[in-house]
C-alpha cells in the first residue's frame, strides 16, 4: 500500500491507547477502522452526547490523520476556536481526533476547524459522520439524536418474501422535492415535508400498484439541482424536508402500508465544496491525490479512494446505517460503471492503469463485492441494485462465483433499445424489429430491473409521452403499449414519477408534477388506470413474475413477423402455467391473425392496452379466444385473434370447470 493510502500506522488490537472517559471508541474500534472492516462507525465517530464530571456535553471524534490541530466550533461557543474546550486530541496512531466539549445541546450546529500539518487553516469542515445538518445553503452539522419508536414490525418480518428474485417488484422512482408541492406563505410553491408526503404518496402508490418507492438521493447535498447525486452527508437525510425522525416516520408509514423503500446511494463520487470531504485535513484524504484517479471529469467531483481502508470503513458504515437506522429495504448504487473502470470517460493519457496494466479499478471492485457480501449477510430480506451501463459480467451474481454480488442490475441496454424503437414512426419499425427481439438473447444473463428512469426525461430529452410518434391519440396508445411491453417481459419494473399519467413537459426539479392533467383530462387518467391495472396483474399472475430471473419464465411464440411489427411470446409460472402476450406495434388493426398456443380450450383476455377505459379504441376479441387443433408456430394448437392498433394483449387459459 502506498504512502498516500496509509498516512499513519495502524493501531493493532493489542496497542492500548489513552481512552478519554467519555469516548465511545475502544481500541478494537480503532483497529477495525484502520483495517477497513468497521461497519458501524456512526455509533463511534461524529457527535455523541456524554457527561463528564457531572457536566453534560458532547463527545466529538473525527478522522484527520495529517492535521496538526482540530477544534470544534459551533453555536455553543459562538464559533470561537479560542475556547479551551474546543481542542481535540489525537488517539494514538489511528488518525482520529476526539474530545469532550461541555454545554453542547441537541440541535446545536458545529464544524471542525482543521489546521494542516504546515500550520495553515484548511477550512471549517462539516462532520463526515453527522446524522443531521443545517438546511442548505447553510452547511454546518447538527448534534442530533436518532431515537424513534418504529411500528413496522410486520413489514420487517415479511419483507424477505416480497423482495425475492421471483417476487413481483414494481418500483416508483421519486424526487421528493418535486413530486408534489404546497403553496407557501408568499403564494409560491414549496416542497412537502417528509411527514406531509406520507399520506398522499402512499395513496398514489397504492392506486398505481407500486410495491416499492425508490427515492433519488436524500443524503444531504448542498446543490439542490444535483437531485442529491452530489452528496456531502453520507449519514444525514437532507434537512430540506425535516428531521431524521421525520424521515423515519415517512419510511415507517410506507412500511405499514406494505410499500418497500429503496434509496439511491452514491459511493462513486462526492462534490468538491470546501466545507465537505475533499482535502479534509490538508491532504487528499477521502479522494486520490492524482486527478487522473481522484477527479471525475463528467461531474467535476472527487472520486473516493477505495484503496484506503478508512474510506472503505466510512462507505460500508454509511450503507449499513441506512439499512439499520432507517429500516431501508434496498440500496440502488449509482454510477457503478464509473467505479469499475479506471478509464471511464477519459482519453488516453488521462488515467493510470492498475498494477497489471489493465483498466479495472481493483479497489472499487473489491469494495463493491465487500459491500454486497456484508449487506446480504447482516440484513435479512434487503436488496441491492446496480446502475451499471456496460457489459461487465456477473454484476448480479454471487461473489463466491466471481460476481459483484448485487441482487439486481438495471438493464440500461433494454431501456435505450426500447425507447429508440418506440420513437420510430410505426411505418419504419419493421426495420428495427431486432431492437425488441435482441433482449431475449441476454435477458437472463443478470437479474434485471427494467428502468424507465429520470435520466430519460431531463436535459432536453422531453417526456416519455412526447417521445412517442404520431398524433395525440397515437402518442397515448404507443405509451400504453410501451408500459405493457415493460410489464410483460422478464425483469422487475421501474417508472419515474409523472410517467404513469403521461406528463407532457420534461421533469423540472423546481416544479411540482402536473397533477391537474389526471384530474382534467381523461386521456391522462386512462393512462394511469392502465399502469395500475398492469401493476396489479403483474402482482397477481405468477406467470408474469415468477420467471423474471430464471429462463423457464419466457418462451418465444413468434419473434419473426417483423413486416407486421408483431411479437408473440409466453410468460410461464414455475408450475408451467402460461400467459400469452401479443403486441401489434403499428396503428393498423390486424384481423384473423393466427398464433400458436400450447393448450386447448378457451384463452381469456385479461388485459388489452387498447381498452376504451384506458383511452383506446376498444378493439378486442370479445373477452376470449378459442384454441383449435391447427398446428402453428411450433405449437399443436392455435388461436385466431384480432390485434388492436398500437396495442398489447395478455391471454391466459380459462380454467377447466
Amino acid at each position: 500500500m502506498t504512502s498516500e493510502n496509509r498516512a499513519q500506522p495502524e493501531a493493532g488490537p493489542q496497542e492500548e491507547t489513552t481512552r478519554p472517559p467519555t469516548s465511545p471508541l475502544s481500541d478494537d474500534d480503532l483497529h477495525l477502522f484502520n483495517e477497513g472492516t468497521h461497519l458501524r462507525l456512526w455509533e463511534r465517530l461524529g457527535a455523541h452526547p456524554a457527561t463528564h464530571e457531572g457536566r453534560a456535553g458532547v463527545h466529538f471524534a473525527v478522522w484527520a490523520p495529517n492535521a496538526s490541530e482540530v477544534r470544534v466550533v459551533g453555536d455553543f461557543n459562538g464559533w470561537n476556536a479560542g475556547d479551551e474546550h474546543t481542542l481535540l486530541t489525537p488517539r494514538g496512531g489511528s488518525g482520529i481526533w476526539e474530545g469532550f466539549v461541555p454545554d453542547v445541546a441537541s440541535g446545536d450546529a458545529y464544524k471542525y476547524r482543521v489546521t494542516s500539518s504546515d500550520g495553515a487553516h484548511v477550512a471549517d469542515k462539516a462532520d463526515p459522520y453527522a446524522v443531521h445538518a443545517e438546511t442548505p445553503p447553510a452547511t454546518a452539522s447538527k448534534v442530533w439524536p436518532l431515537d424513534y419508536e418504529w411500528s413496522d414490525d410486520e413489514w420487517m418480518a415479511t419483507r424477505a418474501s416480497r423482495q425475492e428474485l421471483d417476487a413481483p417488484i414494481t418500483i416508483y422512482e421519486v424526487h421528493l422535492g418535486s413530486w408534489r408541492r404546497a403553496t407557501d406563505a408568499d403564494g409560491g410553491e414549496r416542497p412537502l415535508t417528509y411527514r406531509e408526503l406520507a399520506a398522499p404518496l402512499i395513496e398514489h402508490l397504492t392506486e398505481i400498484g407500486a410495491t416499492h418507492v425508490e427515492l433519488l438521493p436524500v443524503m444531504e447535498h448542498p446543490f439542490y439541482g444535483s437531485w442529491g447525486y452530489q452528496s456531502t452527508g453520507y449519514f444525514a437525510p437532507t434537512s430540506r424536508y425535516g428531521t431524521p425522525q421525520d424521515f423515519k416516520h415517512l419510511i415507517d408509514e410506507l412500511h405499514q402500508a406494505g410499500i418497500g423503500v429503496i434509496l439511491d446511494w452514491v459511493p462513486s463520487h462526492f462534490p468538491t465544496d470546501e466545507f465537505a470531504l475533499g482535502y479534509f485535513d490538508g491532504t487528499h484524504l477521502y479522494e486520490h491525490a492524482d486527478p487522473r484517479q481522484g477527479f471525475h471529469p463528467d461531474w467535476n467531483s472527487f472520486i473516493f479512494n477505495y484503496d484506503r481502508p478508512e474510506v472503505v470503513s466510512f462507505l460500508l458504515s454509511s450503507a449499513m446505517y441506512w439499512l439499520e437506522e432507517y429500516h431501508v429495504d434496498g440500496l440502488r448504487v449509482d454510477a457503478v460503471a464509473s467505479m469499475l473502470y479506471l478509464d471511464y470517460s477519459r482519453e488516453e493519457g488521462e488515467w493510470i492503469p492498475n498494477e497489471w496494466g489493465g483498466n479495472e479499478n481493483v479497489g472499487a471492485i473489491e469494495f463493491l463485492r465487500r459491500l454486497n457480501t456484508e449487506v446480504f449477510a447482516r440484513h435479512d430480506g434487503v436488496q441491492t441494485y446496480a446502475e451499471e451501463s456496460t457489459a461487465w459480467p456477473m454484476v448480479s451474481r454471487p461473489t463466491y462465483v466471481g460476481g459483484l454480488g448485487f441482487g439486481f442490475k438495471w438493464d440500461m441496454g433494454w431501456m435505450h433499445d426500447t425507447l429508440e424503437y418506440f420513437q420510430h414512426d410505426p411505418i419504419h419499425r419493421s426495420h428495427h424489429h431486432d431492437r425488441l427481439t435482441f433482449r431475449a438473447v441476454y435477458g437472463y444473463s443478470e437479474n434485471y430491473t427494467l428502468p424507465l428512469s429520470h435520466d430519460e426525461v431531463v436535459h432536453g430529452k422531453g417526456s416519455l409521452l412526447t417521445k412517442m410518434p404520431g398524433d395525440d391519440w397515437q402518442r397515448f396508445a404507443n405509451l400504453r403499449a410501451l408500459y405493457a411491453y415493460q410489464f410483460t417481459i422478464p425483469g422487475k419494473k421501474l417508472l419515474f414519477m409523472g410517467d404513469e399519467f403521461g406528463q407532457w413537459r420534461e421533469w423540472d426539479h423546481d416544479r411540482s408534477l402536473d397533477w391537474h392533467l389526471v384530474e382534467t383530462d381523461e386521456r391522462h387518467a386512462g393512462l394511469q388506470r392502465c399502469v395500475g391495472d398492469l401493476a396489479r396483474l403483474y402482482h397477481e399472475r405468477a406467470e408474469l413474475h415468477e420467471g423474471d430471473c430464471e429462463p423457464f419464465g419466457f418462451q418465444w411464440v413468434d419473434a419473426s413477423d417483423w413486416e407486421s411489427s408483431v411479437l408473440a411470446f409466453l410468460r410461464l409460472a414455475r408450475d408451467g402455467s402460461p400467459a400469452l402476450v401479443v403486441a401489434n406495434l403499428t396503428p393498423i388493426t390486424r384481423t384473423n391473425y393466427r398464433i400458436g398456443v400450447p393448450l386447448t380450450g378457451s384463452w381469456r383476455e385479461v388485459f388489452n392496452s387498447d381498452a376504451a377505459d384506458y383511452g383506446g379504441s376498444g378493439v378486442g376479441n370479445q373477452g376470449a379466444l378459442e384454441a383449435v387443433p391447427v398446428p402453428y408456430h411450433g405449437q399443436r394448437q392455435s388461436v385466431v385473434a384480432t390485434l388492436p392498433p398500437l396495442s398489447l394483449e395478455i391471454f391466459v387459459p380459462r380454467p377447466v370447470t
